[in-house]
């Protein structure tokens, strides 16, 4: 599968830095913002970006909303950077369960 559209499920420099790497594998991208981070950097360098509703960490933590936000994009995939929901195996199996590429850690679900 070739991935066309990413949402990144973070902030800041990690966003940046994902936001360029994908830039440079010909791959849109998609930013997703806590109310204070409307005029972060990273906001303007994805090729789309949409707000969260809570406020600082718990803006990143909300599963429900960044799925509902990457289904209403329609991107491939999902990379969440690392904190917050990286290494989050729920996270990951409902990403996947949404028909959604996961970019991140390898589960660690118990055999």
């Amino acid at each position: 599968m070739t991935i066309q559209k990413l949402l990144i499920a973070n902030r800041s420099e990690i966003a940046m830095r994902i936001i360029k790497t994908a830039r440079a594998h010909g791959i849109a991208t998609v930013a997703v913002y806590a109310p204070q981070d409307r005029l972060a950097p990273f906001v303007f360098a994805a090729d789309e970006a949409y707000p969260l509703v809570h406020d600082g960490m718990q803006a990143y933590l909300d599963q429900d909303h960044i799925i509902s936000i990457a289904k209403r994009a329609g991107v491939d995939a999902i990379h969440p950077g690392y904190g917050f929901l990286a290494e989050n195996d729920s996270f990951a199996l409902r990403v996947e369960a949404a028909g959604i590429t996961w970019i991140g850690p390898t589960r660690t679900r118990s055999k």
